[in-house]
């Protein structure tokens, strides 16, 4: 365990910030080795597992769901220095997450070929991405028990373990890409069916070693199998904070699905072009978010120990940081937008569309990354109903315009790229003025009793 209530809070942020950083460019490093390797079986099938891919976000607003509530309880019962309650709070979850991983395997394969078909800018792109769900969703399911335990342990101040195992499991999943999709070695190309089942095998491993970490070397938070029957108070609790966290997911899965039908009608290249942005966003992204993420656990254990000036100095350093990042990441967009796309496709219509999405939606990063700071803040205070309002109001807005725009003579994509910055934007504001309720609201009564304030 590591006191995050001692010590200068940029210290912290950053201890805290480069291996969540190095983690998660791991982690979206699986996406983007496979479609690497998809890419060059055709634009249909590099729709369909982009198309495929928005799946991820309702499976990551279920994993997201319980990951913030077990990291914000845990990180909290450390900060009031109470081992028994950020045990039971990690075990709880272990058991949650089993039946969330049962429903993800058993809703996937009943509705990835609906979902495709109602999606899919043709029948071959639909017929990809089935296939590619297919292979695709063990791994997925997989994801909860690795989330339960990342997130403990981000809540008691530790991610280096996190990261050591998602950089080998990205190894493997390297290693297996080109074999199981192309047929490297072994002359049985398994194509889009490959990619998912090197991720769904990649994180199996992962799960493993994380496991071994938790029963060998961990010594806080513990697997107790006593504690993994349903206790409903804690599950409310946990849901009670998770829940609008994944509902933060869900809604970027709206928004997602709804540009994709809408580019569906421009053809594949279309949705090729929006699912290769799409992941570069992803990736570029990790710097701010990892700083946001960090505030999370600094800003949970500051509130259980009730060190609201620490609060308040932790959001503002993560904000700062996160929007200088996002202004660089920008920069980078506006002039290198082409040759990160030319990584991934050499098919002009799919580079035209990828960087013209890049350099226009590059200019809503900052707003971003003020609003990954205000979420992770939510989080860490055990209200993430404002994080819910701010994302939910913005997907409102953008679905309703954009199906309004989409039937617009003359309409174009990148008209739906303007759209996302203005919503963007006004969320961003939105969310800074919900933060400083909940500090006004959350932190008066603790300010007294805060050393630093004194």
């Amino acid at each position: 365990m590591r006191d995050l209530t001692q010590g200068p809070i940029p210290k912290h942020v950053v201890a805290m910030s480069v291996p969540i950083a190095a983690g998660m460019l791991l982690q979206t490093l699986y996406f983007f080795i496979d479609l690497y390797f998809v890419a060059r079986l055709g634009n249909a099938a590099l729709a369909g597992v982009g198309t495929a891919g928005n799946v991820m976000f309702v499976v990551f607003a279920l994993t997201q769901a319980l990951g913030v509530g077990t990291g914000a309880l845990v990180s909290q019962a450390v900060g009031r220095k109470d081992q028994p309650e950020a045990n039971l709070v990690f075990n709880q979850s272990v058991g949650m997450g089993a039946w969330m991983a049962a429903a993800t395997i058993l809703g996937g394969y009943a509705l990835s070929g609906p979902y495709m078909t109602m999606l899919g800018a043709d029948a071959a792109t639909a017929q990809a991405g089935t296939t590619f769900l297919y292979w695709f969703l063990p791994g997925l399911a997989l994801q909860f028990p690795m989330v339960v335990m990342g997130s403990a342990l981000r809540g008691t101040g530790i991610v280096k373990p996190t990261m050591v195992v998602q950089m080998l499991t990205v190894l493997l999943n390297a290693a297996l890409a080109p074999v199981l999709i192309a047929g490297w070695g072994t002359g049985h190309a398994l194509g889009v069916a490959g990619a998912g089942l090197a991720t769904s095998i990649a994180t199996l491993a992962g799960n493993v070693v994380l496991a071994v970490y938790f029963v060998r070397l961990e010594k806080y938070v513990r697997f107790d199998p006593s504690q993994w029957a349903p206790r409903l108070a804690t599950w409310k609790r946990l849901l009670s904070i998770g829940v609008p966290a994944g509902g933060e997911f869900a809604a970027m899965a709206v928004f997602t699905g709804t540009v994709y039908g809408i580019a569906g009608t421009f053809g594949p290249e279309a949705q090729a072009g929006f699912g290769i942005g799409s992941r570069i966003n992803q990736m570029i992204f990790l710097p701010a978010m990892a700083v946001a993420f960090a505030a999370a656990p600094i800003v949970g254990q500051n509130y259980g120990a009730k060190h609201a000036g620490r609060v308040r100095e932790t959001f503002r350093v993560s904000a700062i940081a996160s929007a200088l990042i996002m202004l660089a990441i920008t920069l980078a967009c506006q002039f290198e937008a082409e040759s990160m796309a030319h990584i991934f496709t050499s098919d002009p219509a799919v580079v035209e569309v990828t960087a013209t999405f890049l350099r226009v939606i590059s200019w809503n990063f900052i707003a971003m990354g003020i609003v990954f700071t205000c979420s992770s803040t939510f989080q860490g205070l055990g209200n993430t109903w404002p994080s819910l309002l701010s994302m939910g109001g913005r997907v409102s807005v953008f679905v309703v315009l954009a199906f309004w725009l989409s039937h617009q003579p003359g309409f174009q994509l990148r008209q739906l790229w303007l759209l996302s910055v203005a919503t963007a934007t006004l969320q961003a504001l939105f969310s800074l003025w919900l933060v400083r309720g909940q500090f006004r609201s959350r932190l008066g009564a603790s300010a007294a009793a805060d050393p630093a304030r004194a």
